[in-house]
């Protein structure tokens, strides 16, 4: 049974363009200058920063009377609130899965924060599965986080052949999903958003520049993306 295993944030749905709307939002209702919209996001680091870091800089730096635990319980309830799934990528899903593919999502972060976008963007209707670290008790690139989606999906954990041959991970992070997929001896394609891969370790199997284009790589669409 084919597995495809997907990143969530900046992969199925583009986290960094919900960062910047929040920060949009954040900066008005705060009547700060839109010309601090770079170091936000700069800080932002595509999500990998911890949040009260970001928020406790922010704190700093415009000399907000907030606590950070404040800043942080509104930020965590409004940034999903710009989370949008496009439609070219539900539409990929769905072509992955009138394919055959078994679909899983496989997020590092907390629990909570991730099944709401899950949720809230309608991709838990095309999935059969997902894994979120806080909640597994592991991350990527832990091998055993693919290991636990194989084994929600119903199928062997990474070890059996079968598992390796017909398994992919899709992802946008060199370290969490492209050696996260070598160490559990998965194929992946990395999306690379504009940026060149930079890691001399290890290579994704192949290179995309965006979601659609990688299913149609996994599911041996001619003439799209990039071998590595």
């Amino acid at each position: 049974m084919p597995l495809l295993l997907l990143d969530l944030d900046n992969t199925l749905l583009p986290r960094d363009a919900a960062f910047r709307a929040w920060a949009e939002c954040f900066l008005a209702e705060h009547r700060l200058p839109v010309t601090e919209l770079s170091w936000l996001t700069t800080l932002d680091g595509g999500g990998h920063v911890p949040r009260g870091t970001v928020l406790g800089a922010a704190r700093r730096r415009y000399g907000l009377a907030q606590p950070v635990e404040e800043l942080l319980a509104q930020y965590q309830r409004a940034i999903n609130s710009h989370i949008r799934c496009p439609d070219s990528h539900l539409a990929a899903l769905r072509t992955a899965r009138t394919a055959g593919w078994t679909l899983a999502i496989v997020s590092n972060g907390r629990t909570t924060a991730q099944l709401e976008k899950i949720r809230r963007t309608g991709l838990s209707a095309l999935v059969d599965a997902w894994v979120v670290s806080e909640e597994a008790r592991c991350a990527k690139p832990d091998p055993l986080i693919f290991e636990i989606a194989a084994q929600r999906c119903g199928i062997a954990p990474t070890g059996g052949g079968d598992l390796a041959a017909d398994s992919w991970v899709i992802g946008d992070h060199a370290l969490a999903d492209i050696a996260g997929a070598e160490a559990a001896g998965l194929r992946s394609v990395w999306l690379h958003h504009g940026r060149p891969w930079a890691e001399a370790g290890y290579r994704p199997t192949l290179i995309a520049p965006g979601l659609p284009e990688a299913i149609g790589l996994v599911l041996g669409a001619p003439g799209i993306g990039t071998a590595a």
